[in-house]
């Protein structure tokens, strides 16, 4: 079980690497005016077929090889409609995927947010071949991290995640994301 949306992000992130996107977007919006939270993760990848769609939700059928079941984004739906809210899948092959988790901000069972700044840093410091979006969005204000503009201010002789350049993010994101929450 997944006991923080991080780990879910995170897991849908993977999903999309595996899926060969070369570009992500991660949107959440955390309103406790509207009382929802939304999460949101498109990507550009290979995308699925209209069967392999049908049963990405069923925690028995995965498209990974070295495993029997495919639990994160099954447990995301549950978890959502647990807590009064929505779940939505979109894919079309070569075209890419996009899930959308909604949940009722103030419901009992709904998971702590988890450490989001280690998510995003961790994302971010893999060095894969992919560029990704970050857009975080509260009732206090909106933080965006491109890892395309940080690529275009780095040019390309210092990687993004280079320990000199993971330690600048890791206090740029915690002060976005403070300032925010």
């Amino acid at each position: 079980m997944m006991e923080e949306l991080s780990y879910h992000i995170l897991d849908l992130v993977q999903n999309s690497i595996r899926a060969k996107a070369s570009e992500i977007e991660v949107v959440i919006e955390d309103s406790e005016k509207e009382d929802e939270l939304i999460i949101k993760v498109r990507d550009n990848g290979i995308g699925m077929d209209k069967e392999t769609l049908k049963r990405v939700t069923d925690p028995f059928y995965t498209t990974k090889r070295e495993k029997k079941v495919g639990l994160g984004v099954s447990l995301l739906k549950e978890t959502a409609l647990l807590c009064a809210g929505k779940f939505s899948i979109k894919s079309q092959a070569g075209k890419g995927t996009t899930v959308l988790a909604k949940f009722k901000r103030s419901h009992i069972d709904l998971p702590p947010m988890g450490n989001l700044e280690d998510t995003i840093l961790s994302i971010i410091s893999s060095c894969q071949n992919f560029d990704i979006v970050f857009k975080i969005k509260t009732d206090k204000g909106e933080f965006i991290l491109d890892s395309k503009e940080i690529k275009k201010e780095l040019g390309e002789e210092v990687p993004v995640c280079s320990p000199e350049v993971i330690s600048f993010l890791r206090k740029y994101v915690n002060s976005g994301i403070k300032r925010i929450f």
